[in-house]
């Protein structure tokens, strides 16, 4: 069997630190957890099993997917039944589908998602397979709720500043800001030679990004059970924002995909992406030699001294209770933690793998990228406060209207966030 193959090689290691719409009808419902059993590795002959991914419908990613889930059916002798929707449909489809009872077996899910389909109470605790893998304490963690692992950790990572050091050096500005002063005057100096400073996200539909600069001015967003925003921190971090919006040093509708465009074209010295980014950017990036002025940059302080805001990006494999699900379950360990498939998987499509091992390999350590990506950003990268609820879409989705409302000057920050704040208390 494929999960034989991978025992043999046992990984016992010490810890490297790693520093859509909501699901509908689920807001009220418990975050408990799953209430299917656990399951333990390779008690039963191996069977088939259904897989639903995103990344089947990404034409980058679809060929090193297929090679995994080939790999596997054949050393087990079994057929693999695949499902694949976009990545901004997923969440919606595959919780009809699991609600419904018509989906069994392993499925990719975005970190952030996994209270909402947990919720659900269809999900198999995993902890069983997490013992001897090597597994990072971070990247275990994303897959946690309610203090079981529901999910197993395929590739963690964080979402952080990437710049153009080219840019960054015609400028004069240093790619290296430790504080907010420092990296506005950073932008000012970029804004000097014509191009876009900061391609932040000012499109509402990854307004979202705005959580971390809260965090940065000192908003915690959630305490105590109850949303902050509303609180000084978050309202100085919007005016800010404002200030960079109408001084020019950001600018209007973008998102993520706007932002790579504009980085990969030289129009921008600065943008928000996790490092699967990258190969995006370069696909499309008349600049034959763009990959290596790419430079992670720490997210700058309020004050000196202290620790850099990012937040946590990845994903997991999680297992749907019902036919196959032991297999789906071997099969998630298999993908997430094999050191040889790891390693394959991050030489493909350059995506963090989750244990130490492959962490350690060749193949990580000699991409510079990644090494500093990791160092620089992921080293500090925590979930984001909101995700804990089933209807942290809902409560991203009120923080971004609000903060555009105010990016284009229809309400103060003040009135703003404490909207935002209210609108989140009542989804808690």
């Amino acid at each position: 069997m494929a999960n034989d193959i991978s025992r043999r090689s046992l990984l016992r290691y010490s810890v490297f630190g790693l520093g859509g719409a909501a699901v509908l009808g689920l807001v009220g419902c418990s975050t408990g957890g799953s209430t299917a059993p656990a399951s333990t590795p390779g008690a039963a002959a191996a069977t088939d099993f259904a897989f639903a991914s995103w990344s089947l419908s990404e034409e980058a990613a679809k060929p090193a997917i297929e090679s995994a889930l080939k790999t596997f059916s054949s050393a087990e002798g079994i057929s693999i039944d695949t499902s694949a929707y976009p990545y901004n449909e997923y969440l919606n489809q595959l919780t009809l589908q699991v609600r419904g009872g018509q989906f069994a077996g392993a499925a990719q899910l975005d970190v952030a998602w996994l209270s909402a389909l947990a919720a659900l109470g269809k999900l198999v605790d995993l902890s069983a397979y997490t013992g001897g893998r090597g597994y990072t304490d971070a990247a275990l963690g994303a897959g946690t709720s309610a203090g079981k692992q529901l999910g197993l950790p395929w590739t963690i990572g964080a979402i952080g500043l990437i710049g153009n050091a080219e840019l960054y050096d015609k400028a004069g500005a240093s790619l290296t800001p430790g504080t907010i002063d420092e990296f506005e005057e950073g932008l000012r100096a970029l804004k000097g030679i014509g191009v876009i400073p900061y391609a932040a996200s000012t499109k509402a539909a990854q307004l979202k990004d705005i959580v971390v600069w809260m965090q940065t001015f000192g908003s915690p967003i959630i305490e105590d059970g109850k949303a902050t925003i509303g609180d000084d921190a978050s309202i100085e971090a919007v005016e800010w924002y404002k200030k960079l919006y109408d001084d020019g040093l950001i600018t209007a509708d973008i998102d993520r995909a706007a932002a790579r465009t504009l980085f990969a074209q030289g129009a921008t010295a600065l943008y928000d992406d996790a490092p699967v980014g990258k190969s995006s950017v370069l696909s499309q990036s008349p600049d034959a030699s763009l990959g290596d002025k790419m430079t992670p940059i720490a997210r700058p302080v309020l004050k000196a001294g202290a620790q850099p805001q990012h937040v946590l990006w990845g994903h997991l494999v999680v297992v749907v209770d019902g036919e196959g699900a032991e297999t789906a379950a071997d099969f998630a360990q298999w993908l997430t933690s094999d050191p040889k498939q790891s390693e394959e998987y991050f030489s493909a499509l350059g995506l963090p793998p989750t244990t130490d091992a492959a962490l350690a390999s060749d193949a990580v350590t000699s991409n510079v990228f990644v090494q500093e990506f990791t160092d620089t950003i992921t080293a500090t990268a925590k979930p984001s406060p909101l995700w804990q609820y089933p209807a942290y879409a809902q409560m991203e989705t009120a923080i971004a209207e609000q903060v555009q409302a105010v990016l284009i000057g229809q309400s103060s920050a003040s009135d703003a966030m404490k909207a935002a704040g209210q609108t989140i208390n009542g989804l808690i």
